[in-house]
């Protein structure tokens, strides 16, 4: 079972990626990304101009977390197709516990005045155009491979899920490649006791 209390290093990891593949996910942006989800949230140009009229001191902080919630609604939608949805684990859903603790801690960022790029570990500098190849690069581990059967929900990756949850995203996330035209869910499936 996952731990209680996870480290604040640990949950800055997985909202970076959670942010990143969010960023990524966006379709209503010009030029458009990867379009699986229908959001412009973040570009200055977009949701990024609304959000810095309506909220000028945190606005970076609110155009991500309205573009992670985007992502983890499609997340949800995806599993909720899925015969046990709470009996998995995917970028966007790590369980109650878990969830509970990236949400207060995005919350903590945001109340902190810090901009996201100072303080979370992106490998990606959302702030600039798309790049697919920069992305991937950005989601990719180096001299592994993360291996999944496609079914209808999504990407089922194979094996135990890792304990230490900021190596499972980085799994997570790099089993979103190869990019394709929907969003892919990778998910790990929790082991029936």
């Amino acid at each position: 079972m996952l731990a209680n209390k996870v480290t604040k290093d640990t949950l800055d990891n997985i909202l970076a990626l959670q942010i990143i593949v969010a960023w990524a996910g966006e379709g209503v942006c010009d030029p458009k990304r990867l379009d699986w989800w229908r959001t412009d949230l973040i570009d200055e140009n977009g949701g990024g101009d609304l959000f810095g009229r309506l909220f000028p001191k945190t606005h970076q902080w609110a155009s991500l977390q309205a573009v992670r919630q985007a992502a983890i609604q499609q997340d949800r939608r995806k599993r909720l197709d899925m015969a046990k949805p709470d009996a998995v684990r995917t970028l966007f859903f790590w369980g109650f516990t878990v969830d509970e603790q990236l949400t207060e801690r995005l919350a903590f960022h945001k109340q902190s005045g810090v901009k996201p790029v100072d303080v979370l570990p992106l490998s990606l500098d959302i702030y600039q155009p798309f790049s697919a190849a920069d992305f991937e690069e950005a989601i990719s581990i180096p001299q592994q491979k993360v291996d999944f059967k496609v079914v209808p929900s999504g990407r089922e990756i194979f094996g135990e899920m890792l304990k230490a949850l900021d190596e499972c995203a980085r799994k997570l996330a790099f089993a979103l490649l190869p990019i394709v035209e929907s969003y892919p869910m990778p998910f790990y499936r929790l082991e029936e006791r």
